[in-house]
């Protein structure tokens, strides 16, 4: 699948931003273009319509809403030459629940991008990649906080269970596996179609090396390990092999790579 038509999920914060840049350095390679958006809650913390709260009050909230909205896009504007992608960056915003609405945008995108989210995040820009990977049925890329694109990084990972989602991840990464001409391939355990995986790699140009854990090994612990020593410039994997509400509730893999990668992670379901 060729990679020309790129949504970045931008929202003002630092992770936001280093999303922004990530898939601009991309963009560039292949001349694609970018979609930044903006997607905001139109639901307040407090009933605003409320006749207990006073009009003046009501009207602060509002002009504070606004005042965040504008400041995101004049942000946007002042990165734009640093971008370096001319008219392939284009803006847009839009009201209502955010993760719904990036998800609907996202599905006529070639890759969705969004940063890794801060506790600190407000309300009304705040949203999820882990819903996101879910109901955008698109390859999501999840970018940390002050991750240096432009900076020399090595080659990419590949988390590999021989599961539906790792396939599906590995199909929408492929691409940029090409592009980075060598990738590590992660096991702990058993991991069913290895060879021919090493094999589809290899018919695809891309040098593949296997780094295995046995099994037993936490696999979060084990990924992020690799990641942290090697610095690869993306780990790809596949999203919630089981229901999301078992990963949260059991504290599952995909959580905990989002909550503590240091490099963008692709992510499939």
């Amino acid at each position: 699948m060729p990679i020309m038509n790129l949504l970045v999920a931008f929202n003002g914060t630092a992770s936001a931003e280093a999303a922004l840049r990530y898939a601009a350095s991309i963009a560039r390679d292949r001349q694609a273009h970018v979609t930044a958006m903006l997607a905001y809650s139109t639901h307040d913390t407090l009933d605003t319509s409320s006749r207990w709260i006073p009009r003046e009050a009501r009207a602060l909230l509002s002009d504070a809403k606004n005042d965040l909205l504008r400041e995101i896009e004049a942000q946007l504007d002042a990165l734009r030459g640093d971008l370096q992608l001319g008219d392939g960056l284009s803006f847009r915003a839009a009201p209502g629940r955010v993760d719904t609405i990036l998800a609907e945008t996202g599905r006529t995108f070639d890759m969705i991008f969004a940063g890794r989210p801060l506790v600190d995040d407000d309300a009304h820009i705040r949203l999820h990649p882990d819903k996101l990977a879910l109901m955008s049925g698109r390859p999501l890329v999840v970018v940390p906080e002050g991750y240096d694109a432009d900076a020399r990084h090595s080659h990419a990972a590949l988390a590999w269970d021989g599961g539906r989602a790792a396939a599906r991840a590995l199909s929408d990464s492929l691409r940029l596996l090409e592009a980075q001409g060598r990738v590590s391939v992660l096991t702990v355990g058993s991991a069913p179609g290895l060879e021919d995986l090493l094999l589809h790699l290899d018919r695809h140009d891309v040098d593949a090396v296997h780094e295995a854990w046995p099994e037993g090994h936490p696999v979060a612990a084990s990924i992020l390990g690799y990641c942290r020593r090697n610095d690869p410039a993306l780990l790809v994997m596949g999203a919630y092999e089981h229901s999301k509400f078992r990963e949260d509730f059991v504290g599952g893999v995909t959580a905990a790579v989002l909550r503590e990668t240091p490099i963008p992670v692709l992510l499939s379901h």
